[in-house]
């Protein structure tokens, strides 16, 4: 965990002390280390949300540097870095 880009160790520590002050159950304290743990292997259409989870949108293309073009849902098209983001899952039918 200690090769973790900044934003995705601030979660995954604030998950950990959630559950430790018993305001966070465990199986979602586990998830979200999982999630902040997963390689973020976004392309173009990936649907993705911010890691606080106040925008979610799709992405639009990936930058020659590495950085994302996304659209929110609201239609907003921003630019950011693939740690900042992470992928939301598709429920299964």
């Amino acid at each position: 965990m200690a090769d973790l880009p900044t934003l995705r160790l601030r979660e995954v520590v604030s998950a950990t002390a959630h559950y430790i002050a018993g305001v966070l159950d465990r199986e979602v304290m586990i998830q979200i280390v999982e999630q902040m743990c997963a390689a973020a292997d976004l392309v173009a259409g990936t649907r993705v949300r911010t890691l606080r989870g106040s925008s979610e949108g799709v992405v639009v293309r990936v930058l020659d540097d590495g950085r994302i073009v996304w659209r929110t849902n609201a239609g907003t098209e921003l630019t950011a870095l693939p740690e900042s983001l992470t992928r939301l899952d598709v429920p299964e039918e």
